[in-house]
């Protein structure tokens, strides 16, 4: 199983979406950290003018044409309101942090409908196995029977209910064995398998799958353990840390910001027929360097800052809603989950009782048909009842272990089908 749940978190669409999502948040993070190093760029440029022009260094009229260069480094830094940054990268790294949490949160739920669907198959395999001995059987009934009868100690209707019996039996092994490709294929669509790609599986005996005590399930254990190892809740533990920063960062946009800049710039200037100082000697000469200094203060913006101020408050409150939700959801489904096993488990119990009780009849009526004493609509009525206890066994035994995989899944143990968690 452990290869099929690795297959599937390889190639599963929804898990390549979640990740893909995370890393955009991670992008988003790194850009956000690198707006923190002061901004340098460089520039320059060129042009040519013909007409009235005016020389940028002697400021003389001139009809004529001339070229014109400059060039320059600027640069900038905040230096006061650095709050603000500091707390959308510090956003901006929790929210990538929760979408890891969300990618991790879809492979677990993968696993475990993966797990589910293998399950899936192995029941129907056995379930197969069974409809095939209980075939077998009748077939071999059938054959007594027939002999009895050319014999002329048993009616030709003895054989003919038997022969009925047979062809139901085989209609039922010949359903389950194609239900076992139904099975295969629902598997396949969690793996993002290619439905006609060849593709079996082990059967290990349901006996041998590990399954915890389900005393130490207790669902209030249980929840408390959920509530720090499920991603779901560790995801709305960072969205929220995530939003409390946005918060902070909105509320400190409120205040002054001061940013720092300089520059350091430089020009030449030619008249196509007037004779000039060489490039890099204007370009010494012309050499001139700036420094100064911005103070934004918001004062009236129309109420922008304020009104995004409040609404990053209501999406605060929305997020403590959505974390309080899923915890309820999450200890919703946990009790009903304990619940769920315990009633498998109790129906798995009886129906070990069912199939010993019926199986004894059966072979008292198999007994009682072959010295005559019974018809044989009783004997096929006893048969039936054995093979539909089996099954009843075989699907309550899966179900009790799924369930309990289900309680396994919340308290964080992961799905093992194995001892070995292969």
């Amino acid at each position: 199983m452990r290869r099929c749940v690795d297959y599937a978190i390889a190639n599963n669409i929804s898990v390549k979406q979640a990740d893909i999502q995370a890393r955009q948040y991670k992008l988003s993070y790194d850009q956000a950290r690198l707006s923190q190093i002061p901004t340098l760029a460089g520039s320059v440029g060129g042009s040519v003018n013909s007409g009235h022009t005016q020389n940028p260094t002697t400021y003389q009229l001139n009809t004529v044409t001339s070229f014109y260069s400059n060039i320059g480094v600027q640069a900038g830094v905040t230096v006061f309101n650095f709050s603000s940054l500091r707390n959308l990268i510090e956003s901006d790294r929790l929210s990538w942090q929760a979408y890891l949490a969300n990618s991790e949160k879809t492979k677990n739920d993968l696993t475990l409908n993966v797990a589910n669907a293998y399950l899936g198959v192995l029941l129907q395999i056995e379930a197969t196995q069974t409809a095939e001995s209980q075939l077998h059987l009748s077939q071999s009934n059938l054959d007594l029977t027939r002999k009895q009868v050319n014999a002329g100690t048993l009616p030709e209707l003895n054989a003919a209910e038997l022969e009925s019996q047979v062809s139901q039996d085989s209609a039922t092994y010949i359903s389950s064995k194609g239900q076992i490709n139904l099975d295969l294929l629902n598997l396949k669509a969690y793996m993002g398998m290619d439905a006609a790609e060849p593709f079996d599986i082990t059967t290990p005996p349901v006996e041998d799958i590990p399954v915890e005590n389900i005393a130490d399930l207790q669902p209030d254990i249980v929840y408390a353990m959920a509530l720090v190892s499920q991603p779901a809740q560790r995801m709305d533990s960072l969205l929220i840390a995530a939003i409390r920063r946005d918060v902070r960062a909105i509320s400190a946009g409120r205040f002054p910001t001061v940013t720092m800049g300089g520059g350091l710039s430089s020009t030449y200037f030619k008249y196509s027929n007037i004779p000039a100082d060489k490039y890099f000697t204007q370009i010494n000469n012309n050499f001139a360097q700036s420094v100064g200094i911005n103070i934004n203060i918001p004062i009236l913006n129309g109420g922008a800052l304020r009104t995004n101020y409040e609404k990053s408050k209501l999406n605060l409150q929305n997020g403590l809603l959505a974390r309080d939700q899923d915890n309820l959801t999450l200890k919703q489904n946990i009790y009903m989950a304990y619940t769920a096993a315990m009633t498998a488990l109790q129906k798995f119990e009886a129906n070990k009782i069912s199939v010993a009780a019926s199986e004894k009849s059966y072979l008292f009526a198999k007994k009682r048909y072959d010295v005559g004493m019974l018809n044989t609509i009783d004997l096929l009525t006893n048969q039936n009842n054995f093979f539909s206890a089996r099954i009843n066994l075989l699907t309550s035994q899966f179900d009790y272990v799924f369930k309990m995989k289900i309680l396994e899944y919340y308290k964080g143990l992961g799905v093992k089908l194995t001892k070995g968690g292969n």
